[in-house]
């Protein structure tokens, strides 16, 4: 049987108290022994305020603040074990530590609430992006289960409602306990959006040009208010992807994909920006909003790291993204391309724990003209797919060879083989093997943009796979070390 809430905050504050009265009780005794005086005490009695003030729990606060002020009245304020509360300065006194308890108790009480909602945010942040990750990877032709499935799996969407207002049809996916599409198109007529969390049900017009144009509805979402803005990008991005296929020829297709994919992405950064931002402020906030205990500043360290890593995947998919359309003009600058492989594998090492990356060295340091954002760039799709395509625990070896005239970055691992006939096609855009393609997500850009990159640096990038372990899957990355001449036309070694 569950203990109620009240019993268990009741549990958790006489434990507190408990605390704060043996540590009260012992600070008085090793005072009084060394016969401390009121100018020394008085202080310590408040640090111990202070301290128990961290937990949180203003009633454990408060009985640890009048003990304290009793102590200190019996104890050590002349004359000597009596009890003179009643007075103005033993009367201050008291005030003053219930005074602070409360103070810090809000402090603290309201950094777990910033913490809490920062949480929440990155939670948010984390599902959003893997759902444009699934939606980038599905097919204009797949189903309406295949669409239904990531919105269910990722935030609980028992159906979907798309009306179009424009040909007056109204799409359905999952199962309505709600009228979801009935109220969908009301929206809609009467131009109004409507969210009830406790049903879960999101409902938003669509407007093209300014004008109204449909609406869309979603039923099972966990906070319709504040979830339902990026869903409703995402979805309508995809939906004009789709249409785009279907009432465009092969080749115009193509192109629309194309720019679709990019608005998928586009949508999803500008998504991304503003919690981003809530999100370092309100922990940058949690660092001033008073004294930190431990537990505490791990706390704000881990919403500021995981929102820096948040960012870090966003900018990335995006400059991938835009690289996909441009084309590619290298800045070239002297840089030690072993510092480049070293720390981009120990952030990935500590971003796939279950991965053991292994990065190594054929000679010595030395210097390479090279851009140093492109190049990270083009190793991160390589070792992206070595992560995404080998077991767990399996290494991944990343070995860097200097040559006279270049230099050569291998990434290789274990998994699944690659089809022979595959193996050309692979840096093509969008193309996704049809081993792997259903069991991980991703747009079939990443190698088609690292060999670009790699072409603009005048070298190659190609696949290399051994006759003896076909399942031993590597990269071969070589950069000419010097300026590379715009005529020249890189080999396909």
């Amino acid at each position: 049987m569950e203990v109620p809430r009240l019993s268990r905050r009741l549990w958790r504050s006489a434990q507190y108290a408990l605390i704060g009265s043996a540590a009260t009780g012992l600070s008085t005794l090793l005072c009084f022994r060394a016969q401390a005086g009121l100018t020394l005490v008085a202080p310590v009695y408040l640090l111990l305020v202070v301290l128990q003030s961290l937990t949180g729990d203003f009633l454990a606060a408060g009985l640890v603040s009048v003990l304290a002020t009793a102590c200190l009245d019996y104890f050590f304020v002349p004359p000597l074990f009596t009890f003179r509360v009643l007075q103005l300065a033993d009367a201050f006194s008291l005030l003053t530590f219930l005074i602070t308890a409360l103070v810090i108790t809000h402090l603290v009480s309201r950094l777990r609430a910033e913490v809490s909602f920062s949480r929440i945010q990155k939670d948010r942040l984390d599902r959003l992006y893997q759902l444009s990750q699934v939606l980038l990877s599905l097919e204009p032709e797949a189903s309406e289960e295949q669409l239904m499935e990531p919105f269910r799996h990722l935030f609980g969407v028992r159906a979907i409602a798309i009306f179009d207002g424009q040909t007056g049809e109204m799409g359905m996916t999952g199962t309505s306990s709600q009228m979801l599409a009935e109220r969908t198109k009301e929206a809609y007529i009467f131009g109004r959006d409507a969210y009830e969390k406790t049903t879960g049900v999101g409902i938003r017009c669509v407007e093209r040009g300014g004008k109204p144009s449909g609406a869309i509805g979603f039923e099972g979402l966990a906070d319709p208010k504040e979830t339902i803005g990026p869903l409703m990008t995402l979805t309508n991005a995809y939906l004009e992807r789709m249409k785009a296929f279907h009432t465009a020829s092969s080749a115009s297709a193509a192109a629309q994909a194309e720019l679709y994919r990019s608005a998928i992405l586009d949508a999803l950064a500008h998504e991304f920006k503003t919690p981003l931002a809530t999100i370092l402020t309100a922990a940058g906030g949690i660092r001033e909003a008073g004294p930190l205990g431990p537990e505490q500043m791990e706390m704000a360290e881990l919403v500021e790291s995981e929102a820096e890593r948040l960012g870090n995947l966003a900018s990335r998919l995006l400059r991938v993204a835009r690289l996909n359309q441009e084309e590619i003009h290298p800045k070239l600058a002297p840089h030690q391309v072993w510092t480049l492989v070293r720390h981009l594998t120990e952030e990935y090492g500590r971003q796939s724990p279950d991965r053991r990356i292994i990065a190594s060295q054929d000679g010595e340091s030395r210097e390479d003209r090279v851009d140093a954002e492109l190049f990270r760039l083009a190793l991160s799709q390589l070792l992206d797919n070595a992560c995404k395509y080998s077991p767990e625990g399996a290494p991944i070896h990343v070995v860097l060879k200097h040559e006279p005239d270049s230099f050569v970055v291998e990434v290789s691992n274990t998994g699944k083989s690659i089809p022979a006939p595959e193996q050309r096609l692979i840096f093509d855009r969008f193309y996704r093997g049809t081993v792997t393609k259903g069991h991980t997500t991703g747009s079939g850009i990443g190698l088609y943009v690292a060999r670009k990159i790699a072409a603009s640096h005048g070298g190659t990038l190609n696949l290399v796979v051994a006759e003896d372990h076909p399942d031993r899957i590597a990269f071969r990355l070589k950069i000419p070390s010097s300026i590379p001449n715009p005529n020249h036309a890189p080999a396909t070694n």
